[in-house]
């Protein structure tokens, strides 16, 4: 469990790098704040390197709108 900072700070980064995903694109959506937790919860908390993270998953995301 993350503190309040931190969630806000995770929350944050993803709708960021999924600005332009659309809502409906949920598995995109999912793809990405999964990879942005599994990042977090090993000790990853930078900003920038979250959005690294966030981004390189979703050119990887299952996704229909490319």
């Amino acid at each position: 469990m993350f503190d309040m900072a931190t969630t806000a700070l995770l929350r944050a980064v993803f709708e960021e790098v999924c600005e332009g995903v659309p809502q409906r694109e949920i598995g995109a959506r999912t793809h990405v704040a999964s990879k942005i937790l599994e990042a977090a919860t090993s000790g990853e908390l930078s900003p920038e390197d979250l959005r690294q993270v966030g981004r390189k998953a979703l050119s990887h995301a299952p996704t229909m709108w490319r």
